[in-house]
C-alpha cells in the first residue's frame, strides 16, 4: 500500500522520476514495469503492471457490449502505455497524455493506495480551491466508518 505524496519534476524528455521512497516500494513489491494512463486526461495514473493486470481481469469479466466498459477502455487505451522504470527510476509520460495533463515542470506524485496519480502542481492546487471537500463527503465517509 502506497501512502502520501511527493514533489517531482518532468524533464525535457517528458520523463518523470519517481520519488525515491515510492520507487523503492514499487520495485520491491511489483517490479519495474508500469502502465501509465488517464481516464479524463487531466492527470497521469501510474499503475504497477500487476495491479493494472488485475484491473484488466475484472474488466474482461464484464460483457464486451457493456457501454461503460467500452468507454473506460476507449479512454485508458487512448492515453495509455506500458513502460518500465529506467535505472534512475524515470518513466516517459506518453506524449498525448503529457500534453493533455499539462505535464511540464513541477508535478506532485500522490499515492492512491495501489497506484499513483501525478498532477501538474498548479493544476492540482487550482482543483483543490475549486472543489473543496464538502460536509456531504465527510458525512459519506463517516457513515462508512472512516
Amino acid at each position: 500500500m502506497f501512502r502520501g505524496s511527493a514533489p517531482a519534476k518532468i524533464d525535457d524528455k517528458g520523463r518523470i522520476k519517481m520519488p525515491t521512497a515510492f520507487r523503492r516500494q514499487l520495485v520491491d513489491q511489483f517490479g519495474h514495469e508500469v502502465f501509465l494512463t488517464s481516464i479524463v486526461g487531466d492527470s497521469v495514473l501510474v499503475y504497477p503492471l500487476p495491479v493494472w493486470q488485475e484491473l484488466e481481469s475484472r474488466l474482461y469479466g464484464l460483457p464486451s457490449t457493456d457501454r461503460v466498459r467500452q468507454r473506460f477502455l476507449e479512454r485508458v487505451s487512448y492515453f495509455g502505455q506500458q513502460s518500465k522504470l529506467d535505472g534512475q527510476g524515470r518513466v516517459v509520460v506518453p506524449p498525448l497524455l503529457r500534453e493533455s495533463a499539462e505535464m511540464t515542470g513541477e508535478v506532485v506524485v500522490s499515492s492512491r493506495l495501489d497506484h499513483f496519480e501525478v498532477w501538474n502542481r498548479v493544476r492540482l492546487q487550482k482543483r483543490f480551491a475549486e472543489r473543496p471537500f464538502s460536509d456531504d463527503e465527510f458525512d459519506y465517509l463517516s457513515e462508512r466508518g472512516i
